[in-house]
């Protein structure tokens, strides 16, 4: 949503006239274009300045600022979103009572394009300001949290919807048949997905609400959930920048879909959490430093089982660990990132602080000589140390090389 200019100065202080180009009805039935406030003889009575009227500029007629999209696409949007086309920024700010700089906020930060004082929205973007706005007015949301909302669901769904169009409408989209569009297809198509993928939605958004909550609920304070001590996982595929110059663009598309399928689903099955994948690199963590190592492990193993795989490396840093919007931040993301850029190929480097961890829990020897003078421990792991070296920003680092026990 765009923001407007400053309205001209009013001799008399009557609510904002509807711009040009109005119409449609708000939710109660009343007109859009009209002013739907007591009107008061008092000359005192300041101007509501939550709606500042746009103003066009000279020979405009203050309509629309972005082009028509094409019928064919009207009627997809308005199939998906169940409405259609009535609002200017202006009427859908007044109509859900919210102020234009705060709907042009939210507008943004879901990850939209400024659109003018074109009528592009719709009955449920009023509903959808309405909503943010009452959570803020009840004070559970204070405003910047009500705008983060906005931001870390838009970036997500964002993410999401263009991931399913890549993935498999484009594909179930051609035409079948000799002559047909692809509107004759995609149109039906969308009727019959849209509310299966729907409710597909809420059930997984559900489901991982729960899980979060259930972190929320386990943590001893407040500052636990903001700074945890966590365990912290990079995995990059070696010379990828070199293979993007040798394969084809669908061929590198397909490794790329394969490794973020497999590294997914493997730190998932183990326990962990994926907090991003970036095409050849994906960072998780873990609480348990037992399960952040046999990911990195399993990791390396399955990718060495594929033939089509490049090498991989991996690195696993433990300590606080800073989250914000569901991405993780702080030294030992850094740590665990510088790991991985220094490790051999297929193996997986672990700072000292994740050794201590392992070691104290019995889950591995303090040395060699210990396991074998207990052979009877049972150790999982086995730990080896590597030559102390200056990391830029984070002084000497002392990394181990971690494997299996044989």
């Amino acid at each position: 949503m765009d923001e407007t200019r400053d309205p001209a100065p009013r001799s008399s202080p009557t609510a904002p006239a509807e711009p040009a180009g109005s119409g449609g009805h708000a939710p109660d039935g009343s007109p859009v274009g009209e002013d739907t406030r007591a009107e008061s003889d008092d000359p005192a009575r300041p101007v509501d300045e939550r709606w500042p009227e746009p103003s066009p500029p000279e020979g405009e007629d203050g309509g629309d600022d972005v082009e028509e999209p094409e019928p064919n696409a009207l009627r997809i949007e308005q199939l998906i979103l169940g409405a259609e086309r009535q609002y200017t920024p202006f009427q859908a700010a007044r109509a859900a009572g919210v102020s234009m700089d705060l709907a042009a906020r939210f507008w943004r930060a879901m990850g939209f394009a400024d659109i003018g004082q074109a009528k592009a929205l719709t009955e449920s973007d009023v509903l959808a300001l309405r909503r943010l706005a009452g959570l803020v007015e009840a004070g559970l949301l204070n405003e910047a949290m009500a705008v983060q909302v906005a931001r870390s669901t838009g970036q997500t769904t964002s993410r999401l919807a263009e991931w399913q169009i890549d993935s498999f409408l484009s594909g179930l989209t051609v035409s079948p048949e000799p002559g047909m569009s692809r509107m004759e297809v995609t149109y039906p198509l969308v009727q019959l997905l849209l509310p299966e993928l729907e409710e597909f939605l809420i059930y997984v958004w559900r489901r991982q609400l729960a899980a979060a909550t259930g972190r929320v609920v386990q943590a001893q304070d407040d500052e636990e959930m903001v700074d945890r001590r966590q365990c912290v996982g990079f995995a990059d595929l070696v010379g990828f920048t070199r293979l993007t110059r040798r394969l084809e663009d669908e061929e590198l598309g397909e490794l790329v879909e394969a490794f973020e399928t497999t590294a997914a689903d493997l730190v998932a099955a183990n326990g962990g959490r994926l907090i991003k994948a970036l095409g050849d690199e994906i960072l998780y963590v873990a609480d348990d430093p037992a399960i952040a190592a046999e990911i990195g492990l399993r990791l390396i193993e399955t990718l060495q089982a594929d033939s089509t795989m490049p090498e991989l490396r991996v690195g696993i840093a433990f300590g606080t660990v800073t989250s914000r919007m569901g991405d993780v931040f702080g030294n030992t993301v850094n740590l665990a990132s510088r790991l991985t850029s220094i490790a051999p190929k297929d193996t997986v480097l672990i700072d000292d602080a994740l050794r201590a961890e392992l070691t104290g829990h019995g889950l591995a020897p303090k040395s060699e000589k210990e396991s074998e003078n207990h052979p009877e421990e049972g150790y999982r792991f086995a730990l080896q140390p590597l030559y102390q070296r200056p990391v830029r920003g984070l002084g000497v680092v002392e990394p181990w090389l971690l494997s299996r026990r044989r």
